[in-house]
């Protein structure tokens, strides 16, 4: 029997309808369930062939046994290890990489220091910061957003170089990245699931939380929304994740890839609407059962993305002929 479980906290709709949904397909040889931990025991395999992780960003003790039980062979989405190193800034840079628009972006470091660090941790770091430089790659307004977090969380809109000094004084020891503002024509939220499943909303980020997927007018522009689709492919292929969300802003037809760090993406039907929520109900159990039945014993079954992949590939031998 192929075991699928999911790993949730608070969620109240989509795990219970995603284990109902597995489960009303009656595949052969696969079930789905809450997962349950009792002891977590090093080196002990999990009883699941397949983990759906929505909680282990919050829960370090949940990020820990899905750790183990990958080593052990449990296909987890998402990736543990990746999602623990991964981070905002690194995909932006990351997108330059592959072809993908992402707005003008800079690192800024943390007001206050981290702990246990004085001036002297910090020698090779150029002082006074060319500021002048940041205000003119980025220009105003701007964005100031956590390079690792999410939820919208200290995410600050900034007017001018004072505004923006002024509120970086309040993050304390937070890594802030400074965007620069899209005025946007369209924006999407793209669910995205492996097997390139993806799923294309439309959205607004300036309504409220419960009407952001409420749009008036979306676009009907089929070459606009297939490079959405292209561009939510490359990104979380190259970032190896099965389940994820890529959100765009559309400036002068272009779409710049905004957010595209969601591994634990919103699936709450009151929030997202019965329609896309119906759709990755469907999709997640689709994915996770082509998992199941693809998982192999005694070897990993995690997905990593071509970048790490292209990293670790041999490197190919060459057939030209020295010169004598």
């Amino acid at each position: 029997m192929k075991k699928i479980g999911i790993l949730f906290g608070k969620e109240d709709t989509f795990p219970h309808a995603f284990v109902e949904r597995v489960n009303s397909k009656k595949v052969k040889g696969v079930v789905a369930e809450p997962v349950m931990i009792d002891v977590l025991q090093q080196g002990e395999a999990t009883e699941y062939a397949v983990i759906i992780d929505r909680i282990s960003q919050d829960v370090p003790f949940y990020r820990a046994y899905l750790k183990n039980a990958a080593l052990k062979g449990t296909a987890v989405v998402n990736n543990p290890f990746w999602w623990s190193a991964d981070e905002k800034f690194f995909n932006n840079c990351l997108a330059t990489e592959i072809g993908v628009p992402v707005p003008n972006t800079v690192l800024l470091p943390s007001h206050k220091r981290p702990d246990d660090t004085s001036e002297k941790s910090f020698r090779n770091l150029k002082f006074p910061t060319d500021w002048e430089r940041i205000f003119k790659y980025i220009g105003f307004p701007a964005y100031m957003k956590p390079h690792s977090g999410g939820g919208w969380k200290s995410v600050y809109k900034v007017t001018d170089p004072q505004d923006m000094w002024n509120k970086h004084a309040e993050t304390g020891q937070l890594v802030m990245m400074l965007q620069e503002e899209i005025v946007f024509e369209h924006y999407f939220r793209c669910y995205y699931l492996s097997g390139d499943r993806v799923h294309i909303m439309p959205y607004e980020p300036r309504n409220p939380h419960h009407l952001r997927y409420v749009v008036e007018n979306p676009t009907k522009d089929q070459k606009l929304l297939n490079t959405v689709r292209d561009y939510t492919i490359r990104l979380c292929r190259a970032l190896g994740y099965d389940f994820n969300t890529v959100e765009f802003a559309v400036r002068n037809g272009i779409p710049y890839a905004i957010d595209f760090c969601n591994p634990a993406p919103d699936a709450d039907v009151h929030s997202v609407g019965q329609q896309n929520y119906d759709w990755i109900v469907e999709n997640a159990a689709e994915m996770a059962i082509e998992k199941a039945l693809n998982h192999k014993e005694n070897q990993v079954n995690l997905t990593w993305g071509t970048f790490i992949s292209n990293i670790f590939a041999p490197a190919k031998k060459s057939t030209s002929k020295k010169s004598s």
